[in-house]
């Protein structure tokens, strides 16, 4: 069995298009030489900035012979249909046999598809892969048709054997396949003659190339790591990074250099972020004084003076990039320590937030009054959470963010520290915007907590407003991502909030979102505003000035009360179908959330159609005891159980007219089953009733769960609709109390199986 060496050498590949690429080649010709009926035993595929190689291990020589009979019209259909089985089965008319079958007698064909020779195959897949490779970006140079990456100067295409190796024939635009190649651009010469891929990585190696990205990322850390750890610094790690410089290097030197000391003073994620971004070194830290004093950077040239040119010209760029780094810095020092952050709060309101949500000082006032009204529920005081949410995002107009985007909110934590807030307003600054994905750490400080719930729901609320939500694979705002942050925040701080009431809070700062609305929708009264006034009797210039103010909780507690109250129609008010709607996806993603706890999303079903489902805390809470009871046998037989009264209660119902929920009559039971159904539903009335009350739904499940046995030896032992009228309804209000006592803990209807 051959082994085959493909090679695609061009100019530089952009580092981040590496990796996908070498994986796009491996998976488009694994696929095709499959599909041509081409087996094999190994394949890995490399990438280096200027080639994309794949090996495949025991290839098949040839395609294997296909003896295929397929069956035709029959005998005496209309020709046209004759002469279109004839085209797809590739055989003569001469060549048909006639079989008779139990529906008539058939036409059969029998095709004989020879195999090919791998070379063949190889050399068919190939130049449909380079056709048709899928580059993010690519160009076309010269005459021909082809589009690559960047210019393509050679193909190597080898099969191996035993006996030898093959040069697989192939022209694309005039590039032929070979079995040649370069090593690096300038530590090498001349051409490089290969035979197969030990042969092919052992010159390459010699030509200063180390193929694999995975050896050169290894490379680079282990000598960065050792040279600083001889001066007693230690590298920051950064996998990104380190994955990035693999790719622009095919031959990596590591080289040391200093920071001067006029630029030691910078914070340290200021020097690490400009060092990343703009020259792609690795930051060196002093672990004593958490201080960045070196960097390393990896040169893909060997020089006579071990790196000392390189070094110098680095040097002053990153002298000339840390100058505007200091410049930035100290003066928005001195602004935070002499004006304070509220003049770079008052300047985003030149900055918008969306057109239809208004400025991100609009916004920042909508945060800053839902913030106050979380502070109780998540232990802390309502003005410093309105303080803190008033400077969070202060920053963003400062200079070094504008910068470097990439360190806002830290930065608010610095000039927060310097314009002598409380330590609790810097910390959130910071920490607001967090948790940004499933692996980032959720905040735990109480006004951080409330800050970041408060960025999220209003994020959530206001583009609900506007009707830009997901789409299938389409979040352009990162909806998903912030709803999960609130789910993350929720549960990890276990915080019991109600987030019906506070999406309808965050609506009140929404007024011009909702006008939108309104006016696509004049024949609905939604005036959020004028309901309330109209209802409690309260001023609507009073209400104003008091949603301004952000005072009280009492607020809109009656607010809400007093529209349900009000409302002849929720169904026709946009603030409820928003509230709807946003749960339902706060739903949604709790069930992504939820699924690697191994809960069944029917599960939860099963406990978001109970009362209070906006409390996401006990909501999860339901569903871990839900899920846990389940996965006992009497759990599950319960379920059976529970369907079977449940369908037993409701066909009767629906015959009769009439609703069974007046609960059995002990003197009217007959069998012994029935006494003991009827007293085990009261033991667990008794318990599942303050259990539940008490939020204690172990117990509650547990309890439930302990019905499986009577309910089982109540259906062995009698027939429901029994012919006595009186023992039947009887029974049936039996079966209305299983509904009953059961549907306290969780909707069972709901549960699969």
């Amino acid at each position: 069995m051959p082994d085959l060496l493909i090679e695609l050498f061009s100019e530089e590949i952009p580092a981040r298009m590496q990796g996908k690429a070498a994986d796009d080649l491996k998976k488009l010709m694994l696929d095709g030489m499959v599909e041509a009926g081409l087996t094999y035993a190994g394949a890995a595929a490399f990438s280096t900035p200027r080639r994309l190689t794949l090996t495949v291990q025991g290839l098949t020589s040839e395609s294997p012979t296909i003896n295929e009979e397929r069956r035709g019209p029959k005998v005496g259909a209309p020709e046209k249909a004759l002469e279109g089985f004839l085209r797809g089965a590739g055989v003569a008319r001469e060549d048909l046999e006639e079989r008779e079958e139990k529906k008539g007698t058939f036409y059969y064909a029998k095709i004989i598809k020879p195999g090919r020779p791998a070379a063949d195959i190889v050399a068919e897949q190939l130049e449909k892969a380079i056709r048709n490779f899928p580059w993010p970006k690519s160009m076309r140079w010269g005459a021909g048709s082809l589009r690559w990456v960047r210019p393509l100067h050679s193909i190597i295409c080898i099969l191996s054997d035993e006996a030898g190796n093959t040069v697989v024939p192939l022209d694309i635009d005039g590039i032929t396949s070979g079995n040649v190649t370069k090593g690096h651009r300038f530590l090498s010469s001349g051409s490089i003659e290969v035979s197969d891929f030990d042969d092919y990585t052992t010159k390459l190696k010699q030509a200063r190339v180390i193929l694999a990205p995975e050896e050169r990322a290894k490379a680079i850390w282990n000598d960065a790591t050792n040279t600083a750890f001889a001066l007693g610094l230690e590298v920051v790690e950064d996998k990104g990074l380190l994955r990035e410089v693999a790719g622009l290097v095919e031959w990596p030197v590591v080289l040391m250099g200093d920071i001067a000391d006029d630029f030691l003073g910078l914070p340290p994620e200021v020097l690490q972020t400009s060092m990343k971004e703009h020259q792609k070194f690795f930051s060196v830290r002093n672990p004593s004084t958490n201080r960045i004093e070196k960097f390393v950077t990896v040169s893909n040239m060997e020089t006579t003076d071990n790196g000392a040119t390189i070094l110098a010209g680095n040097q002053k760029v990153l002298a000339a990039r840390l100058a505007d780094a200091k410049f930035f810095w100290e003066n928005d020092l001195r602004v935070a320590k002499s004006e304070g952050l509220e003049s770079w709060t008052n300047r985003l309101s030149n900055v918008t937030f969306h057109r239809e949500l208004g400025s991100q000082s609009e916004r920042i006032a909508r945060i800053a009054a839902l913030a106050g009204e979380l502070a109780p529920a998540v232990g802390t005081d309502a003005d410093l959470a309105r303080l803190a949410a008033t400077v969070a995002k202060a920053d963003l107009s400062s200079e070094m963010v504008y910068e470097f985007p990439e360190i806002q909110g830290l930065m608010g934590r610095y000039y927060a520290e310097a314009a002598g807030l409380p330590a609790e307003v810097a910390n959130a600054c910071e920490e607001h915007y967090s948790p940004l994905g499933p692996s980032d750490d959720v905040p735990t400080a109480p006004v951080s907590v409330a800050v970041a719930l408060a960025d999220k729901l209003d994020t959530l609320t206001g583009f609900w407003a506007i009707d830009e939500k997901p789409t299938g694979s389409k979040d352009p705002y990162a909806l998903r991502r912030a709803a999960l942050g609130v789910i993350r925040l929720v549960l990890e701080n276990e915080i019991r909030v109600n987030l019906e009431n506070f999406i309808i809070f965050a609506q009140f700062g929404l007024e011009d979102a909702f006008s939108n609305i309104r006016r696509n929708n004049p024949e609905t009264d939604l005036n959020l505003r004028k309901r309330y006034a109209a209802a409690t009797g309260v001023d609507l210039n009073d209400l104003r000035r008091m949603e301004h103010k952000a005072i009280g909780k009492e607020t809109i507690m009656s607010a809400l009360q007093a529209i349900q109250d009000a409302a002849q129609d929720k169904e026709n008010i946009v603030e409820y179908q928003i509230v709807r709607g946003l749960l339902s996806f706060f739903h949604d993603r709790l069930k992504v959330f939820l699924k690697d706890e191994g809960i069944r999303h029917d599960v939860i079903d099963a406990c978001i159609a109970m009362e209070g489902n906006d409390d996401i805390a006990l909501l999860v809470a339901r569903a871990r005891a839900l899920s846990a009871v389940l996965k006992t046998e009497d759990g599950q037989n319960l379920v059976q159980g529970f369907k079977r009264a449940n369908n037993i209660l409701s066909q009767a119902e629906e015959k009769d007219g009439v609703e069974y929920s007046y609960g059995a009559d002990a003197k009217f039971i007959e069998d012994p089953s029935e006494q003991a159904l009827f007293d085990a539903l009261e033991t667990a009335e008794a318990k599942i009733g303050p259990a539940m009350a008490a939020e204690d739904y172990t117990t509650a499940m547990e309890t439930m769960a302990a019905l499986r046995a009577p309910i089982d030896a109540f259906f062995e032992a009698v027939q429901v609709n029994s012919d006595n009228q009186i023992v039947r309804r009887n029974r049936l209000n039996l079966l209305s109390q299983i509904r009953k006592t059961c549907s306290q803990v969780a909707d069972l209807t709901k549960v699969e199986g």
